[in-house]
């Protein structure tokens, strides 16, 4: 690891914005009491992925009192992922086969980076250890080189229904909503599954502008409901080094153009809705990467659903296949009626 002066720490800390400062000062200060109160700290696993030779980890260190960490969490409301207290610049070794990589958690706990390990395609797991912390695993998705298909899909209004305006939305499911009170957007499941019996080895990576606190919820979510598994790409709420808090919709942009580099001959399915950005994101990408996109599937929102999440209501009646940029974009209001439109395409075979 390369070490860092002091000068250079001052003068990072001065090109902060003073909203994180101030975040960061009050972290301290709420975990130095905690760890004096007798909290222990716990590792958050988040599901990464990878190719035989490399594997992206993703995970938190946070704090909790003793019987909490040792009790299995089940059935939280959203409201509970946020009463954490992140660890920062902790050392956390992540074992990939026999190679161990050691890192520091960053201001807000989290851990994402990229190692080196022998891994083989499938499903793989890599250990990670932090000092005071019980060891976990980590479940990683090793995708073949052979493999020149991928899904990618967002959440939110596209795989998981959601019924309430837009600005109360994150606050609602964050805070309020019971995680077994959401409801799938239907077919949507079979949809996937059908895309993935026909080309084997694809992986499915999900992506949202959600906050990683609600990964778990989210896990429990696609698996109740019978979605294939896969890396769930969140983002950190609050204060960034620069700005008041992150945007999500840049938080789609870049990890588009990171799985695009990082999986050059891989052309991806992209699945989201046109309640907000998800068609201005994917069309932006299509014509900076179209090698890298085989087609765009959009689920149309009913009028009220549409109204709800701040867009313009459009026609529902039956499905469409739209030829835009050199690539088919389908619509339909239903994972049904997507598939309707892809099962007779190359996608599908």
């Amino acid at each position: 690891m390369v070490a860092v002066t002091p000068a250079e720490t001052s003068k990072a800390m001065t090109r902060m914005h003073r909203a994180a400062l101030v975040e960061d000062a009050v972290h301290q200060v709420i975990e130095r009491n905690l760890r004096n109160r007798g909290w222990k700290p716990y590792i958050t696993a988040y599901t990464g992925y990878g190719a035989p030779g490399w594997a992206r980890v993703m995970a938190r260190v946070l704090l909790s009192r003793p019987r909490l960490v040792r009790r299995k969490r089940e059935k939280l409301r959203g409201w509970r992922s946020f009463t954490t207290t992140p660890v920062s610049n902790a050392v956390v070794r992540i074992e990939v086969g026999g190679s161990v990589t050691e890192t520091r958690t960053d201001r807000s706990g989290y851990v994402d980076c990229r190692v080196k390990g022998d891994l083989e395609p499938g499903w793989a797991s890599v250990r990670l250890h932090c000092e005071g912390a019980a060891p976990v695993d980590a479940p990683i998705r090793v995708i073949d080189p052979a493999v020149k298909f991928g899904l990618i899909s967002d959440i939110d209004d596209t795989v998981m229904v959601t019924a309430l305006p837009r600005p109360l939305l994150a606050a609602w499911n964050t805070f309020v909503l019971d995680e077994h009170a959401r409801m799938a957007v239907p077919g949507m499941a079979v949809l996937y599954e059908r895309l993935i019996n026909a080309n084997p080895g694809t992986p499915v990576i999900y992506l949202s502008t959600g906050a990683w606190n609600v990964a778990p919820t989210l896990t429990r979510f696609l698996s109740r409901h019978l979605y294939p598994a896969g890396p769930i790409l969140l983002t950190d709420w609050g204060p960034t080094p620069d700005r008041w808090f992150r945007s999500g919709q840049e938080h789609k942009r870049n990890s588009l153009r990171r799985l695009a580099q990082e999986f050059p001959e891989i052309k991806w399915l992209l699945v989201g809705d046109d309640g907000q950005h998800d068609q201005e994101i994917y069309s932006e990408f299509a014509r900076e990467h179209p090698e890298n996109v085989a087609a765009v599937a959009i689920r149309r929102l009913s009028p009220t659903q549409a109204v709800l999440a701040g867009a313009v209501p459009g026609p529902t009646e039956t499905p469409e296949a739209v030829p835009s940029g050199g690539k088919t974009w389908f619509a339909a209001p239903d994972g049904a009626g997507l598939w309707s439109l892809l099962r007779d395409t190359d996608l599908a075979e």
